[in-house]
């Protein structure tokens, strides 16, 4: 039996000394007192604080077909390095997309023998698809990803209203959440011209095509009762009609990102587009009320779209806004990225572990057995100083491609170990034989 003690252990009920014990990958009990017995071997970490493994539902690994944009050897290295202990895989940028179940048997087959840490799959909803998705369910994928407006990627096209109608029937019966990218355009002109200037790329994607895209999802989750968890979250102009929709017992769930909380656009300089997201960064007072709305529980998590691409496809040289590829890349970076910002604000590090570990272990359908340190639960735990300090530099970074907006940040929260199963893969910089296994849906 293995015992993890601390004098800061993150539980339930709060940040106290406890003993974890573990055997056979699960959490046995926590006792207040050391163990007596034969066969046990105790790891003491002091003040380190010992937390619940990172849950990073929003993840673009892109293999197979894009494996020279990232691949599961590398972001899931990225993510033990980063104290996550699971991640899922979202439907697109792989080729083929996984929008089938031929297509997740491909994407399940290349990524065997590589798994530093726990992996699990969302479906694709694409036009024309809805005869897969109870193939995908059968098969175990944890929920469904659709767009409302172009993905970017012309083999996952997105679906119209009327695609919704047909699929979230089956979704609703699955009880399993649909994920929403929600940007509806239009066909306005708001670009000036220079493809360089952030304000520029801003204008292009204003707040109003987020805002009618949530709403015309908030009423089809309560037409069909279908669970709807609307992804990225980045106008906070919609922040009420969530708030409104809670209320009514609707099935919404929302994430942000912590670029949105981290950085604003009056920080994002012409040319800088290793920021460019979509939706995109909005302005400090916009990000304000995000915080304001994930301190009081409107948005329930945060997660990081870690989307990477090639320096290439990034515009890095050219500086094209308008042409580089919309996505940032910052697995490794979920949890510091998190608490430096939330420190700065005032938030406790219990906060840190319902966004970061409880909240999205609700989403994936494992809270029973992920996101907290109780008995019966996964031994995927995380040892952390909270209280130290290091700066993002290129060759620290495990992700494939070495961009991110967060490269010279100074960040706090240093990952000590990772612990997957009650198997440490992660040890002050070093990395121990893989141990990730799949993550299914137990319908």
């Amino acid at each position: 039996m293995l015992v993890l003690h601390s004098k800061r252990v993150a539980l339930p009920a709060g940040i106290g000394e406890a003993y974890v014990l573990i055997e056979n990958g699960i959490i046995q009990s926590i006792q207040d007192n050391f163990p007596e017995g034969a066969g046990v071997e105790m790891i003491d970490v002091g003040n380190d604080i010992i937390m619940p493994g990172v849950i990073d539902p929003h993840v673009h690994v892109n293999e197979p077909g894009r494996t020279d944009w990232e691949g599961f050897e590398t972001a899931t290295r990225a993510a033990a390095a980063g104290g996550v202990t699971t991640i899922v895989d979202m439907p697109l940028n792989a080729s083929p997309v996984t929008t089938n179940v031929t297509a997740l048997a491909e994407k399940i087959a290349s990524a065997e023998h590589q798994l530093n840490v726990n992996v699990g799959f969302w479906g694709g909803v694409v036009p024309g698809n809805e005869q897969e998705i109870g193939r995908l369910i059968a098969a175990g994928v944890l929920g469904f990803k659709a767009f409302l407006t172009h993905s970017g990627i012309d083999d996952f096209p997105n679906v119209t209203e009327a695609d919704l109608v047909q699929v979230m029937p089956l979704i609703a019966k699955a009880n399993l959440p649909l994920l929403v990218h929600c940007e509806l355009t239009d066909t306005e002109q708001r670009s000036s011209g220079n493809v360089n200037n952030y304000q520029n790329y801003l204008n292009t994607r204003p707040k109003k095509w987020e805002n009618s895209a949530i709403a015309l999802m908030i009423r089809l989750a309560e037409m069909f009762d279908c669970k709807v968890h609307i992804v990225h979250l980045s106008s906070a102009d919609s922040i009420e009609q969530i708030q409104r929709a809670k209320e009514k017992g609707l099935p919404v769930t929302v994430e942000t990102g912590q670029h949105y909380l981290y950085f604003n656009a009056e920080q994002i300089q012409d040319g800088q587009t290793q920021f460019k997201c979509a939706p995109p960064i909005r302005d400090k007072e916009n990000n304000d009320q995000l915080w304001l709305a994930l301190k009081s529980g409107i948005i329930d998590f945060v997660a990081t779209d870690h989307s990477p691409a090639t320096p290439e496809l990034k515009e890095l040289e050219s500086g094209n806004f308008l042409k580089a590829w919309g996505g940032i890349a910052s697995l490794q970076f979920a949890l510091p990225a998190l608490w430096t910002a939330a420190r700065q604000r005032g938030c406790d590090f219990d906060q840190v572990v319902k966004w970061l570990c409880e909240n999205p272990a609700k989403l994936i359908g494992k809270d029973k057995t992920k996101g907290k340190i109780a008995a019966g639960y996964d031994a995927d735990l995380v040892i952390l100083d909270e209280k130290a300090t290091f700066t993002v530099t290129g060759n620290m970074i495990e992700h494939r491609h070495k961009i991110t907006p967060y490269l010279n940040e100074q960040l706090y929260g240093v990952v000590k170990q990772t612990y997957i199963a009650g198997t440490k893969v992660f040890d002050a910089g070093n990395f121990h034989p893989r141990r990730g296994a799949f993550v299914f849906s137990s319908l």
